[in-house]
Parts: C-alpha cells; sequence; structure tokens
C-alpha cells in the first residue's frame, strides 16, 4: 500500500522573498502616484486648498520634470527589501506555524490579525530608516533651496542623519508609521485571506476570487491607514522652527494640531490619491505573492 503522501508547503526563506519579491515589483509601478500624495498632503498642511491631483501633478512635473516623480525609488525599493520581505514572511511564517500547530486546521480571524499586528509592526519598526528618507526626498522640492536636504540617495541619507541628527534620528516618526503599519496590515492580509474563503460560494473560479479578494482589501487597508499615513508624512519631513522646537511633539499631537488646523475630515486628505497609489500597490503586491506561492505549491 503506498504510503499518503505529505502535502507541500512552503518554506519560511521563501514567505520572505516572495513578499519582498513582490512589493518591490509593485513599487516601481505605483511610485510616481506615492510621490503625489506626499505632494497632496503637503499642500494641505500648508494651508492650501488646491489640492486636486491632477493639478498637483502638473504643477509637479512643470517645476521639477517627469523624472522627478521617481525621486527617492531606491529608498522606496529599500523600504519594500526591509518592511515587506519581513512582514509577508512573519505574517505567512506564523499563519503557516499556526495551521500546522491546529492540525491542518486554518487559523482563527483572531490568530490572523495577531500575526498581521506583529508581522506590521516589526517589519515598519526595520524599514523606518528608508522610509524616512523617502519622505524627506519627495518633501524636498516644497522647502526653500537653503532649506532643502538635498540627499543624491537613500545611502548617502542614511550617513547624513547619523552625522548631523544621530543614529537615533533614523527611527524619527517611528511610531506613527508602526501604527500605520499595523492598521494597513491587520487590513489588508486578514481581510484577504478570509474574503479567499468565505467569498467560495459567491465567487467559485479560484483568480477571480482572488482579484476581487484584493481589491476589497485594499480599500479596508486604504481607508483605515489614510490619517497614520498622514501624521508619519508630517513627522518626518519636519524641520525645527526658529525658536529652535519642532512642529509636532510626536503623533498624538501631530493629530491634534492637524485637526485643530485643517479639519477631521483633512486626515483623509488626498484619499483618490492615496487610494490610487495604495490601492494598485497592495492588490499587485497580494497577486503576485498568490501567484508565488501557488506556482511553488503547483497550483
Amino acid at each position: 500500500m503506498a504510503s499518503k503522501q505529505k502535502p507541500k508547503t512552503i518554506p519560511t526563506s521563501l514567505n520572505f522573498v516572495f513578499g519582498g519579491l513582490s512589493g518591490c515589483l509593485a513599487t516601481c509601478v505605483v511610485q510616481p502616484i506615492d510621490m503625489i500624495k506626499t505632494q497632496i498632503q503637503l499642500a494641505s498642511e500648508g494651508g492650501s486648498s488646491k489640492i486636486s491631483p491632477i493639478e498637483i501633478a502638473k504643477n509637479f512635473v512643470k517645476e521639477n520634470s517627469f523624472k522627478a516623480l521617481y525621486r527617492g525609488l531606491d529608498s522606496a525599493l529599500l523600504r519594500q527589501v526591509l518592511y515587506t520581505t519581513t512582514r509577508f514572511g512573519i505574517f505567512y511564517t506564523l499563519n503557516d506555524y499556526i495551521t500546522k500547530s491546529n492540525n491542518g486546521k486554518p487559523s482563527t480571524v483572531i490568530q490572523k490579525i495577531s500575526s498581521a499586528l506583529t508581522a506590521g509592526g516589526i517589519g515598519a519598526a526595520i524599514a523606518n530608516p528608508a522610509d524616512l528618507i523617502l519622505i524627506r526626498m519627495q518633501a524636498d522640492s516644497r522647502l526653500p533651496p537653503e532649506k532643502r536636504r538635498n540627499y543624491s540617495s537613500v545611502f548617502n541619507g542614511i550617513t547624513r542623519i547619523i552625522s548631523e541628527e544621530g543614529v537615533g534620528a533614523l527611527w524619527t516618526g517611528s511610531l506613527p508609521t508602526i501604527t500605520r503599519a499595523c492598521v494597513l496590515n491587520m487590513f489588508m492580509l486578514v481581510p484577504f485571506e478570509e474574503f479567499k474563503v468565505r467569498l467560495k460560494d459567491i465567487v467559485p473560479d479560484l483568480q477571480t476570487r482572488t482579484v476581487v479578494s484584493s481589491l476589497l482589501a485594499s480599500f479596508l487597508g486604504s481607508f483605515s491607514a489614510l490619517p497614520f499615513d498622514n501624521t508619519k508624512t508630517k513627522i518626518q519631513k519636519m524641520q525645527k522652527l526658529p525658536d529652535g522646537t519642532y512642529p509636532y511633539k510626536g503623533m498624538i499631537d501631530c493629530f491634534l494640531k492637524s485637526v485643530q488646523k485643517e479639519g477631521i475630515s483633512r486626515l483623509w486628505v488626498g484619499f483618490p490619491t492615496f487610494y490610487v497609489r495604495i490601492g494598485p500597490h497592495v492588490v499587485i503586491t497580494l497577486l503576485l505573492n498568490d501567484l508565488f506561492r501557488n506556482l511553488y505549491l503547483g497550483k
């Protein structure tokens, strides 16, 4: 009698490789949209009512060139190598471990949430230096020439921050960055995996169901994460005021001042652009990661 063959499983290392590769490929597609999203947030902080993404994009290209839309791409890719590799790797590794511990029974929603929060927090903490430099490079064009940092690359940025501000400054804005990542991870990966199972009767075709699940997850993730992304952008690009203090003391202070100055709805300023940026990135990343995993498993 032939022995029952064990189902093929994905090695832990590939959980990380598939996640990082998917994130990097998605970033190359959406980097220009991310630049415009940042410009909208900074324009809102400055009190401008002209926050149309089309106008912002047109003026940005006119003043800086089309190539400038890809400014900070090396930082964005390094961030994906550190961030998405870590969060996807940890999430799916924990998920696989829980499933194995449950004798093959899928992890519960609560278990998926715990895995997503853990993965998002660790990934964001590791990637904060690259994220910080990306925001500063994107914000440079809105500063007076004498106040621009003019980082030539992500590595130049890291070197200068360490020499000019200290090693600890690489984690400026880490609290809203980590919070954003936890929220985004929870509202992206958990719904994605749950929708793939729960929509089985409504959308029988696996590929179609995966696309629908990724679209739903991308909307939930974008809407929940934008207020934290807005706060993160403001904290990471801030410079000292004439009196030597900073505009914001931390995440809560930034939230309160943003609501007081701009109104609570402005926490979601630029949502269409943010979703156009985050949505495709989430969809592409999730679909590619699923594709790589299924190809390895022979599905």
